[in-house]
């Protein structure tokens, strides 16, 4: 668990980072260099979650060996499964990272939603739906790393 003490508002005690695949930790199917070594540093901090819906259908070949779970999601409600997900493993504990129009709900509903604008882009939806804004996923993970970051970033 990471707790973030931030003036002004609610602790955030955080023991679930909830991680789209691509255009967050992955592009074009590939993930991101340092990637794997940070997802191995915050492993011992947080449980971390892969929810996708694997448009290019190698999520388990890439992720296979890290410590991370893997929820492949199916085509259709997309934004609704990843927002139930969020709630399964408890909204007021999770994280979650995100670009596209289908994580739009997963960030407004996790007690801390960070949308991510890297070479895919984001979805207007998923960037008003966050608290945090980020465009490169390994400072995303700094953010976790060195939470004083995000307590500067969301003091009152």
């Amino acid at each position: 668990m990471i707790e973030i003490l931030i003036p002004g508002a609610d602790p955030l005690r955080i023991e679930h980072l909830i991680l789209d695949y691509n255009g967050t930790i992955a592009e074009d199917g590939e993930l991101i260099e340092g990637v794997v070594e940070k997802i191995g540093e915050l492993a011992r901090h947080l449980q971390l979650h892969v929810l996708t819906a694997d448009t290019h259908g190698t999520v388990a070949e890439k992720l296979a060996g890290l410590a991370c779970s893997l929820t492949v999601i199916g085509a259709e409600a997309q934004d609704l499964l990843k927002r139930e997900y969020v709630v399964a493993v408890g909204q007021e504990t999770a994280a979650a990272v995100g670009n596209g129009r289908n994580d739009h709900l997963m960030l407004q509903t996790a007690a801390l939603g960070i949308c991510l604008i890297q070479k895919e882009g984001a979805s207007g939806r998923a960037l008003q739906a966050a608290d945090v804004v980020c465009t490169n996923i390994l400072d995303v993970f700094d953010l976790f790393l060195h939470p004083a970051r995000l307590i500067a970033t969301l003091r009152n």
